[in-house]
């Protein structure tokens, strides 16, 4: 049987599924774009320091007095991040060896991100203790409540509604940490002379914010999800309480 009929008397695929879903691809698409374009362009125009996305964020990091924090590198493209288990920071190849705007505005970016770990900033603690319960919503969450809905079971359909609100509070817990270490990242790299004209400024600032963008069409995406799967909810405890 297709998955646009029935199952067990309910419906498992309602095409409103594709009014919730489209706003949000479309979005993710655009901020994709967005970033690939901004990124494409600056990862060619060299800085005028001169210096390396490893060499920026050990400026930025020895500023901060985080002088003993490893700075690694990691294959794969914009694979960069900060690993607060080990109070490290890694950079893809691309950027840890390149002199360009795109590769000092991300490690900066990264190296923000080691600043909120310093200063004890509560939103990135806090997404940091939601990573074990977002790893296992987003192993559970949608297969439970496709089950549910077959086997027309509120409690499974519920379990599955918790673990997409997770994963929503995750997604809307990552704007402030990323928006913050991009605000971060650009005052360090005026402040310690690392971008030293405009052009520069700019360049890292439309980059960093086609990255944003990205996390915004991700909690979008979340948040439409998790509308679409209370609204069946929703709508299967009202065929109940008829029947």
């Amino acid at each position: 049987m297709s998955m646009f009929g029935y199952i067990g008397g309910f419906n498992f695929f309602h095409p409103i599924y594709l009014v919730f879903m489209i706003p949000g691809l479309l979005l993710g698409m655009y901020a994709q774009f967005k970033l690939r374009g901004a990124y494409g362009r600056y990862s060619q125009v060299r800085i005028g320091s001169g210096l390396t996305g490893a060499q920026v964020a050990r400026e930025i990091l020895d500023s901060a007095g985080l002088t003993a924090m490893p700075i690694e590198v990691t294959p794969g493209h914009l694979s960069d991040h900060y690993d607060p288990t080990r109070k490290a920071l890694v950079l893809s190849e691309e950027n840890y060896n390149s002199n360009s705007i795109a590769a000092a505005g991300v490690a900066a970016h990264e190296a923000g991100h080691a600043l909120q770990h310093k200063a004890a900033y509560f939103p990135m603690h806090f997404r940091t203790t939601l990573v074990p319960a977002v790893n296992f919503a987003s192993a559970g969450a949608f297969w439970a409540a496709g089950i549910g809905f077959m086997l027309q079971s509120p409690k499974l359909v519920l379990f599955g509604i918790i673990g997409f609100g997770v994963m929503s509070l995750f997604h809307l817990v990552t704007l402030p940490v990323e928006f913050d270490a991009s605000s971060r990242a650009k005052k360090q790299l005026q402040a310690l002379g690392l971008v030293r004209d405009p052009e520069e400024a700019r360049g890292v600032s439309k980059m960093l914010n086609a990255a944003a963008m990205t996390y915004v069409a991700a909690l979008v995406t979340s948040l439409l999800t998790l509308l679409y799967y209370v609204m069946r909810f929703s709508n299967m405890r009202s065929s109940e309480r008829e029947s």
